[in-house]
């Protein structure tokens, strides 16, 4: 019980920033077929209970391959691009308006003891997209194969408005009275630019960019993303990101790559501050910068566990308050995460580095560094030749950064007089 009621608390202020956002989310149809879909309806029936205006995209690839099987006929692509032909449209339009009724059904169940009880959703869905042929590419004829043209952006706001979840289809009408077959990943990231959403929320096999050691990449710039399409190639996971970063490039604030099979990975990444997937940002995540007055509190939660060590020297909200200009910190989703500070050395040209502190679940990320180098740039600018520190447990760190052993001889005077010989804190010096 005592991790619930934490976990509820931590995630209080996202269930605030979330109400009244509008989130396109795109499933892809192996994430239907998957036994973990039942749960990503519910989660997304939580959403709508706390107040996200939710557009759901859904895909449907596998479910035309089975089609397209049943009946001998053999699917044919071109780049990666699903060819439709006439009798392959006639399987798309059976196996999309098969799960759009599959998906409506079980976003209207009310089973008791469930977390559909009481849910009594209403989703809409219709000719919102207007899509246009692809055409001749290369001397390929796609056929019936289109891409998305328009979104009715005043027909979904106006039923996002209503409280309705707006479902999509990777279908797409022409003003003559044509049937497209659109790509799911299209739809969503056309959906999402052109509704202005706060969020593009992408269903993928993977809990997110996986890099070349294996390891989740858990945040990027849209810049960053051409690097990573290189060596991905022409997978799924490519197109994944590639639709994240247009998104938002399109004015898009936050995409975010998450999986259909990890139970509870869109609560995770959008209910705790370091999510489960992989998020593509124009804005940063993390930011360095200068603290100010409304930092204290956050200062306080950071210090004061390594004060109560011994770690660091103790300082009230007052002293904080009264100092904060000398403070740096790293700001993580609006949580203060790690902070220094810089102090001149009165009739010198030397100052000390003070309180560098890391919270624990965020050390090893390179955070000291970054706030080392902030400190001593602010140094540099401020015309300081010596930068001094104080350490009763980190002076190895210091060393492998460039300190040097120093003593209270060495130090300016001004500070030589306040040092605290039963404290006994190993002096370190460093030239900038």
């Amino acid at each position: 019980m005592p991790e619930y009621v934490n976990w509820l608390r931590h995630a209080s202020p996202y269930i605030n920033a979330h109400r009244d956002c509008t989130f396109v989310v795109m499933l892809p149809g192996d994430g239907v077929e998957h036994p973990n879909f039942g749960n990503i309806v519910h989660d997304l029936v939580l959403l709508h209970s706390l107040g996200v205006r939710l557009v759901l995209v859904h895909g449907s690839r596998p479910q035309i391959e089975a089609r397209l099987a049943a009946r001998g006929l053999t699917p044919h692509y071109h780049h990666g691009m699903r060819i439709t032909d006439a009798a392959t449209l006639e399987c798309v339009i059976d196996a999309v308006g098969q799960l759009r009724i599959a998906i409506e059904a079980r976003l209207s169940m009310d089973m008791a003891s469930s977390p559909m009880q009481g849910s009594r959703l209403r989703v809409a869905s219709g000719n919102l997209v207007t899509a246009r042929p692809i055409g001749v590419l290369e001397g390929v004829d796609y056929h019936h194969t289109g891409e998305v043209r328009r979104v009715d952006r005043k027909g979904i706001n106006r039923l996002l408005d209503e409280r309705s979840i707006v479902l999509l289809s990777p279908l797409g009408y022409s003003p003559t009275g044509e049937i497209f077959n659109l790509a799911c990943e299209d739809v969503a990231t056309r959906a999402a630019i052109d509704l202005g959403a706060d969020k593009l929320l992408l269903f993928g096999a993977d809990l997110g960019l996986i890099d070349e050691n294996g390891k989740l990449v858990r945040e990027l710039r849209p810049q960053q993303v051409p690097a990573h399409l290189l060596r991905l190639g022409s997978n799924y996971q490519g197109e994944l990101l590639d639709a994240a970063a247009e998104a938002c490039r399109g004015g898009v604030a936050r995409s975010h790559i998450v999986s259909y099979a990890e139970d509870g990975a869109l609560l995770t990444e959008l209910f705790t501050r370091d999510g489960g997937g992989t998020l593509v940002a124009q804005e940063q995540f993390e930011l360095v910068r200068e603290a100010a007055i409304e930092d204290v509190g956050g200062l306080l939660d950071l210090i004061s566990p390594l004060e109560e060590q011994g770690i660091l020297v103790r300082r009230s909200r007052e002293v904080l308050e009264r100092e904060i200009e000398q403070f740096s910190v790293v700001e993580r989703e609006g949580m203060i995460i790690a902070c220094a500070a810089l102090y001149q050395i009165a009739d010198s040209d030397a100052g000390e580095l003070a309180c560098l502190a890391v919270n624990p679940e965020y050390r090893h990320g390179g955070r000291g560094d970054e706030l080392l180098e902030r400190i001593e740039t602010r140094a540099r600018a401020q015309g300081l030749k010596t930068l001094f520190v104080l350490t009763t447990r980190t002076a190895h760190w210091f060393r492998e950064r460039g300190f040097e052993p120093s003593s209270v001889e060495r130090m300016p005077a001004a500070r030589a007089s306040l040092y605290n010989y039963q404290r006994n804190s190993k002096i370190f010096e460093k030239t900038l």
